[in-house]
């Protein structure tokens, strides 16, 4: 019987620890896609803000250029 109730044991504590690893797995994959998201957004900022600087740049040659 104990060993019985041994393995009833050992058997609740890896169904225990399993139900922890798909938690944590769900919650990693939640903070996956936070972080793509936060990535496509810096990755479209720096680009608007590349766009932003080229056009000065032009805008200060052509100045240079009419001068």
């Amino acid at each position: 019987m104990d060993k019985l109730q041994a393995l009833e044991s050992t058997v609740d504590s890896l169904i225990a620890h399993c139900q922890q690893l798909a938690e944590d797995n769900r919650e990693l994959r939640r903070q996956e896609a936070d972080w793509l998201r936060e990535r496509q957004r810096l990755i479209k900022n720096n680009e608007a803000a590349r766009s932003r600087v080229e056009a000065m740049i032009n805008r200060l040659k052509g100045l240079t250029q009419n001068s």
